[in-house]
């Protein structure tokens, strides 16, 4: 509009949209407030503008279908989420996709709307160009209407567009880059930049909002015109340093949105046959066999299959572009024109990584997952292409296969990592305590200011809370203004420390009888590198400078893509894993609605001819099942081909095994190991977990090449660093730690263990049998049960028997992994715990320790929880407590599986009383397991009445696990021992004073017979009475053999002890009063029994009753009277 007032106009010049007052629902506007986003329903909004007299017009450009109402209203005019402009009285509007206009009512009018209308006259440039003067004076005219958005997107891309109509490779179309360059010649830079900055912007848009049809026909025609553009060397290289056209917006290239409706996006009539499994085992996990299938199943699959296929061909052919795209970006020979483009775009790709390192907690800020997702999968194919090309052109190279981050990159500074955790703790904390050996081992010296520098800073960091409260971070690296939406780049959230704020002082590689030599290097923010810096010259060895002894020699590729795979792992780390989680869904409810129709079709079967009602409702779900199975089965057709499918399930796993070597290869580096990031680890642990629950059952593993190296390398890496003292961080911990837990748990996993070299097995062994103090070790527990399992008495189970017995039907219930025991890794535990006394003992006594702890734990919570069960008022239990109070019951019960573990593998540790603390032992667990059966066995007692509550949450509490645990050790030191053994574990367990022999009998429900239980409807139910007979699936003839021996031989031994001559108190022990008088101390004299004084004296050197020192403990034996 003029500057001069208009009549019939009110309002500022420039018009634009109202985003304080005049709108309704939620809406997306522009910085510019130029263009907005409807994000609820019939969204509304008007321009700050209003005109009362004469003829006016205003243009709107439409960036995406579906259904707009558009016109004026007046001041009166009151918008709700229901009403919008023209469906009130005091407005008019023009829908042009119902091709109506509105005031209340509705009429046709005009002609149907497209997307974009195109003026009858078209722009073309007829004929070869002679005179360039005169072509220089059209330009003149003709380029500031270039710089024009709308023109640009209607008749600029438009035009451009027409031209690759014609099909045929992008390189066969030489006019889009001879336009291109007479843009360079004849228009002002400025106005190129601008044209070119709005043509790509509109690109992406038209590429973003395009619809999903059945050829994909619109995303190929965007990205063709893309790729043409980016052929032009000079354009390239001016969008890849522009700041519009930055990774985060470009990003949106390498994206395939999945379409919301199947039927819009042709899915139909690509795979007119859908097919879902159909057979499953108890647990509705595995699909069924094909020698289970039926024919017409068999057909059905395979013309699925085959549209599968068709689907995959059809996405390929948008990834191979997208693919070139990125070729394009990453090119290093274009030199002509200045920096190559692959440098430019390192440094904005590792920008784009700071930025979502950093901004982790404001969502609008990050690239959204499933975008980073294509990227990550498109970056690794260009990168490996690239990789081998220089493979193939420079032979000592190594291949793209054996790929890995050398561990250089971790300490010398020329890679910015921000504030991302190192295994060792802070950075600045590994530079002042590691600063000798990079001197000695890589020749770099670190300045002294440096160090101190770098610390104050991390002291600064600590006492602000973060990035928004240092303005002068953005400042520091250029000044990066904010910008709306996750499209835009967000602020810079501070510099990077290492490489930007003090000199980092580097050495020469190391010269023969010379004394090191200190040399200066440019400190430099990360987009300032230059090629140079990157790939070195003369001697310079840029991104390896500092290469550590252990690292041979040789190249490994071009220096530039080892730092882009360096953030393709930082990349699967931040984001893509979840979203490879988060994708599972569709084939987690394609099982469960395959479920729910089978069961259906079962009723249907079942049902009685008389129910025609229930048939009819039976029927309607058989459909309903059938047609949402149909939509999802197709949807899941389209994930498999763009998430799951073989070739990114060989990306994922190529991300492994270059995380494998990138951490072997730091291993070797000693204590520099350090200085390599946590997310090598996380990301080697999280690719597997990928490959293993999200690409099966579709791909199997096992066609993986060279998968069985791979795990044993993996099992090595997780063997070797759960104990690693050089990783400090508890969260890095606590993952290898869960890591290799889950690993022991399946059989294929589990050999990979048993494969790597022996050394490393007894280390691992060596580790999990440390004592249970200081250190989290409920998860190293479990481990060793899950070696145990399999093994231990009527501990072959996959479902708790008992939650069988009470709810067969209920398929929710937990469910546990099929038993995969491990002999050779028991070897070498009952080999450690033989020869090492002292760590033996120290072990054992830390397991009964914590085994005190945990039922203790246990029995206080049971107790609160039967309190609240009781009280009058309504029954309120914590779900916080219920959890709680089962996982303190379900640690009792891997404590006591250790046990029985360890009393088989090396009885001697409890029966062998040679041994130092043997008999110790052997009495603390005969109290333990006399407390644990009083507990459980008595009658009517607390146990009894928190397990008949049946409470949620407490579904693993039940008699069965915690008393056929104590079974097994009872039989173990008790029958399957040596005479003498025996005979030691009967006199002990039968002298402790908490022993009692209806405890025993009830195992075998001997204990007396409790009266019926009565149901809720006055029916006798049978006796709830525990009893080993009644689990003949889990416990065998042979095993409950064992147990009747063992219980007629402590019949027989308790009658012998209660038939012989009584102690007189004067002989039993002052502290216990449960045995005789065994022990004297030196030099007091003071006595006691040797349990009590043994326990007294892992803790305390005093004396009970005088506090004197101990020296040392004789044997004590009561004079014979005269």
């Amino acid at each position: 509009c003029p500057d001069a007032p208009v009549e019939g106009r009110l309002g500022p010049n420039t018009v634009v949209l109202d985003h304080t007052s005049g709108f309704e629902g939620l809406l997306f506007v522009d910085d510019d407030l130029l263009g907005v986003i409807g994000h609820s329903n019939f969204s509304s909004i008007r321009a700050t503008t209003c005109v009362y007299k004469g003829k006016w017009v205003y243009e709107v450009l439409i960036s995406s279908q579906g259904l707009m109402q558009i016109g004026w209203c007046t001041l009166n005019c009151h918008f709700n989420q229901e009403e919008g402009v023209g469906d009130t009285p005091d407005s008019y509007a023009y829908d042009g996709n119902r091709v109506r206009k509105w005031n209340v009512t509705t009429t046709n009018y005009g002609k149907e709307e497209r997307l974009v209308e195109k003026d009858c006259s078209s722009w073309k440039l007829h004929g070869e160009p002679t005179v360039l003067l005169a072509m220089a004076h059209i330009f003149n005219h003709f380029a500031p209407l270039m710089c024009k958005v709308y023109l640009v997107e209607d008749v600029l891309m438009s035009f451009l567009l027409s031209i690759l109509e014609g099909g045929g490779s992008v390189d066969e179309h030489p006019l889009i880059q001879q336009l291109l360059d007479l843009f360079w010649l004849l228009m002002e830079d400025y106005e190129v930049n601008e044209c070119l900055k709005q043509l790509m912007m509109s690109l992406l848009r038209a590429y973003r909002f395009s619809p999903i049809i059945p050829d994909l026909g619109f995303q190929i025609h965007y990205l063709r015109l893309t790729t043409a553009i980016l052929h032009h060397e000079k354009s390239r290289k001016y969008l890849l340093s522009n700041r519009t056209f930055d990774v985060l917006r470009s990003v949106v290239f390498f994206y395939i949105k999945t379409p919301l409706r199947v039927k819009e996006a042709g899915l139909e009539e690509l795979i007119p046959t859908t097919w879902w499994p159909t057979r499953f085992d108890k647990e509705g996990k595995d699909e069924l066999e094909a020698k289970s299938e039926t024919a017409d199943e068999r057909l059905r699959r395979r013309a699925y299959e085959r549209g599968c296929q068709r689907l995959k061909k059809r996405i390929e052919v948008v990834e191979e572009l997208q693919v070139q795209i990125l070729r394009l970006l990453l090119n290093n020979k274009d030199r002509g024109t200045g920096e190559a483009s692959r440098y430019i775009f390192l440094n904005k790709f590792r920008k784009f990584l700071q930025e979502n390192a950093s901004n982790r907690g404001h969502p609008t800020a990050l690239c959204p997952p499933e975008y980073m997702l294509c990227f990550l999968h498109r970056l690794i194919t260009a990168v490996r292409s690239y990789w081998d090309e220089g493979k193939r052109k420079g032979p000592g190279c190594i291949n793209s296969e054996e790929a890995y981050v050398p561990p250089q990159l971790f300490y010398n500074g020329k890679v910015d990592y921000f504030d991302l955790q190192r295994l060792g703790g802070l950075l600045s904390h590994l530079k002042k305590t590691l600063k000798d050996e990079l001197a000695s081992k890589t020749n770099i010296i670190i300045d002294p200011a440096e160090i101190l520098t770098t610390s104050m800073d991390d002291l600064d960091e600590d006492e602000e809370s973060g990035a928004a409260q240092r303005p002068f971070g953005a400042a520091a690296m250029g000044g990066a203004l904010a910008r709306p939406s996750w499209l835009s780049s967000p602020t810079l959230g501070r510099a990077n420390r290492f490489l930007s704020t003090a000199a980092v002082s580097l050495m020469t590689p190391r010269r023969p009888l010379a004394p090191p030599e200190k040399v200066k290097v440019r400190t430099l923010a990360v987009e300032q590198r230059t090629e140079e810096d990157i790939e070195g010259s003369h001697g310079n060895d840029g991104l390896l400078l500092g290469r550590p002894l252990e690292e041979p020699d040789q190249p490994i590729a071009e220096k530039s893509l080892l730092e882009i795979v360096d953030g393709i792992v930082m990349m699967y780390n931040l984001s893509v894993h979840q979203q490879l989680g988060k994708m599972v869904v569709v084939s987690d409810d394609v099982h469960e609605y395959a479920m729910a129709l089978k069961d259906t079709e079962e009723k249907i079967a079942r049902c009685p001819a008389r129910r025609a009602d229930i048939l009819d409702e039976l029927q309607k779900s058989q459909k309903v099942f059938a047609e949402k199975l149909n939509h999802l089965s197709r949807r899941l057709a389209w994930i498999n081909a763009t998430v799951y499918s073989k070739e990114k399930m060989l990306d994922v796993y190529w991300l492994l095994r270059v995380c494998i070597r990138t951490v072997e290869h730091a291993d070797h580096t000693g204590s520099l190991f350090a200085f390599a990031p946590e997310f090598y680890l996380n990301v080697a642990m999280n690719a597997y977990s990928a490959l293993k629950n999200y690409f099966s059952p579709a791909n199997s593993m096992d066609d993986l090449p060279g998968y069985e190296d791979t795990l044993t390398q993996l099992a090595a890496i997780l063997a070797k660093h759960f104990a690693d003292p050089r990783i400090v961080g508890t969260d890095i911990k606590d993952s290898l730690m869960q890591a290799l837990a889950s690993y022991v748990c399946y059989p294929q996993s589990l050999r990979a263990v048993e494969r790597i070299p022996e050394e490393q097995r007894v280390a691992m062994m060596r580790n999990l049998l440390a004592p249970y103090e200081q250190r989290p070790w409920a998860q190293t527990n479990w481990i060793l049960v899950r070696l145990w399992r399999g093994c231990g008495f009527g501990y072959r189970y996959t479902r708790l028997p008992h939650l069988l017995k009470t709810k067969p039907e209920d398929t929710n219930l937990p469910s546990l992994q099929k038993p995969c025991p491990s002999l050779l890794l028991q070897r070498h535990m009952a080999e450690l715990l033989s020869m090492d006394k002292d760590m033996a003992a120290s072990f054992l006594n830390s397991v009964l320790n914590q085994l005190n702890w945990a039922f203790s734990e246990f029995i206080g919570m049971i107790q609160e929880i039967q309190q609240a069960a009781e009280r009058p008022e309504r029954n309120f239990v914590d779900t916080r407590q219920l959890k709680v109070c089962a996982t303190c019951f379900d640690l009792s019960v891997s404590l006591l599986r250790v046990l029985e573990m360890t009393v088989t593998l090396v009885p001697e540790i409890f029966l062998d009383w040679s041994r130092p603390s043997a008999e110790l032992l052997l009495r603390r667990l005969a109290q333990l397991l006399n407390q644990v059966l009083n507990r459980v066995t008595a009658e009517r007692n607390l146990f009894d009445r928190v397990v008949n509550l049946r409470l949620p949450g407490l579904e693993s509490v039940d008699h069965y696990p915690i008393l056929v645990a104590v079974t097994g050790i009872l039989v173990q030191i008790l029958v399957e021992g040596q005479r003498q053994g025996i005979s030691r574990a009967a006199s002990v367990l039968l002298s402790d004073p908490c022993f009692q022999l209806h405890s025993i009998q009830h195992l075998l429900g001997e204990g007396g017979d409790p009266p019926p239980v009565v149901g809720p409807l006055g029916a006798a139910l049978a006796p709830a009475h525990f009893s080993l007979h009644a689990y003949t699936d889990y416990i065998s003839e042979e095993e409950e053999r064992k147990v009747e021996g063992m219980l007629a031989f402590l019949t027989e031994e308790s009658k012998q002890a209660a038939a012989s001559t009584p102690t007189s108190e004067e002989d039993l022990c002052p502290i216990c009063y449960a045995h005789s008088i065994s022990a004297v101390f030196k030099p007091c004299s003071h006595k006691s029994c040797k349990a009590c004084i043994n326990q007294h004296l892992m803790n305390n050197k005093d004396c009970f009753f005088c506090k004197a020192t101990i020296t040392g403990v004789e044997d004590y034996t009561k004079p014979a009277s005269s």
